[in-house]
């Protein structure tokens, strides 16, 4: 055994220094692909223009998926992979038969948020493209093109949780109406309007006979993600517009460009946040009865009884994705801690539009810790944003890589950056 161990030793060393001559370093771009990041954080682009990119996901062993808006050489989602090992993309493919938003990994399967249904693809290990054979999960949702994104989380005991947005403004009798005023109750919110829950595994499970309403009251929560720091589920949501425009003798252009809050919710079951009947004002920290119910901007009525946020953020900016950090890369004060992709506005005119920009949210426990931060702002191109349309980019979707990174896919060419720290 003494004569073996020296050359156990130079085998050793010889193996390891060959695994360090493959390593490749992931260099950051050097303007960080356009972002602005706190200290010690960079960027890099890990591709562009891979189509209109909603949510994103990342596997195990570092492949991507990104679901599309628009179809992309006749497909859905995107599938990329880095083979060098530098941060980029360097292959690209296409698949699926459906467009939506929601995209999510679980046990084997790729699911995916179509517009009215949960299908999923199988994946096989070591493959970047997922099987052709989807299986429909769930089905017989509202078949409305507003509010239709479907995006879903897992608890990891076997249930989906599936937001379904309701296809309207506030529940107006007559839709986008000046003046008129909301049905009384809501007969929306029999199929839509909130988050209901599913057997993660089951096929063929129909919303109104196999699905179960586990909370209400949301007008178009835009993500989920189950919190397993704390077993909860979270979700943010897109307030209601056109206060001034509906309501001008009660609401002005300013007013319409705060209000409502944007809001992200402890969705515990059961939970009822209000909507149409109420809106949250951030301004006054607590949530008051909608005009269309016979409310002024004050009188909370049967809104007192309601759920409040658990952060409220200013209005119109469009909280599309969150994501819980449990990662190792980043610095302590960031673990379990919340992220929020905000699309941006588009109806705070004649303001100045804002959102466009990736938020952090420190958490103790289930609730924040802190008042919210900008983490990586510069999507946009430009601080003056008039109209969507000045926008260079639009950040929509996140992700946490294996290592412990924060991806973020935009939604006008599907740009995707991965965020790293090094201290």
């Amino acid at each position: 055994m003494k004569n073996l161990f020296p050359v156990i030793l130079i085998s050793f060393l010889i193996f390891s220094c060959g695994q360090q001559e493959h390593k490749t370093t992931q260099v950051p771009d050097p303007d960080n692909g356009g972002l602005t990041l706190p200290e010690g954080f960079s960027a890099l682009v890990v591709a562009d223009e891979i189509g209109k990119g909603r949510h994103i996901t990342v596997n195990e062993n570092g492949d991507i998926y990104v679901s599309l808006r628009q179809q992309a050489d006749n497909k859905g989602i995107a599938c990329l992979r880095d083979t060098s090992g530098n941060g980029k993309a360097d292959v690209v493919e296409y698949t699926g038969e459906h467009t939506g938003t929601g995209i999510k990994l679980h046990k084997g399967y790729l699911y995916f948020g179509a517009d009215t249904a949960i299908v999923r693809y199988p994946i096989t290990p070591g493959e970047l493209v997922p099987g052709n054979e989807w299986q429909m999960i769930a089905r017989g949702f509202p078949n409305e093109r507003q509010h239709e994104a479907k995006p879903m989380a897992f608890d990891g005991k076997g249930n989906m949780y599936v937001n379904v947005g309701a296809p309207s403004n506030a529940c107006m009798e007559q839709s986008r109406t000046k003046g008129s005023p909301g049905m009384d109750p809501c007969p929306l919110l029999e199929n839509s309007g909130g988050t209901w829950k599913f057997k993660a595994d089951v096929l063929n499970q129909d919303q109104m006979i196999d699905g179960v309403r586990y909370v209400t009251g949301i007008r178009n929560g835009m993500a989920n993600f189950w919190n397993t720091a704390v077993d909860e589920l979270y979700v943010v949501q897109h307030g209601r517009d056109q206060l001034d425009q509906f309501f001008p003798e009660l609401y002005d252009a300013e007013d319409n460009a705060e209000l409502p809050a944007e809001e992200l919710f402890l969705a515990t079951e059961g939970s009822d946040f209000g909507w149409p009947y109420c809106y949250y004002d951030q301004l006054k920290e607590k949530k008051v009865l909608g005009p269309e119910y016979g409310g002024d901007g004050e009188i909370q009525g049967r809104c007192e009884t309601k759920s409040d946020p658990v952060m409220a953020f200013p209005g119109h900016l469009a909280p599309n994705d969150l994501l819980f950090y449990t990662g190792d890369m980043f610095p302590e004060r960031y673990k379990n801690g919340a992220f929020i992709a905000f699309h941006g506005s588009w109806n705070r005119a004649p303001e100045p539009q804002k959102g466009y920009f990736v938020v952090f949210v420190p958490f103790d426990g289930s609730l924040p810790s802190g008042d919210w931060e900008i983490f990586a702002d510069g999507f946009a191109g430009t601080d003056n944003i008039m109209s969507t349309r000045d926008a260079e980019h639009r950040p929509c979707g996140l992700a946490q890589g294996p290592d412990g990174a924060l991806y973020v896919v935009d939604s006008i060419d599907g740009k995707v950056w991965k965020i790293m720290y090094s201290s």
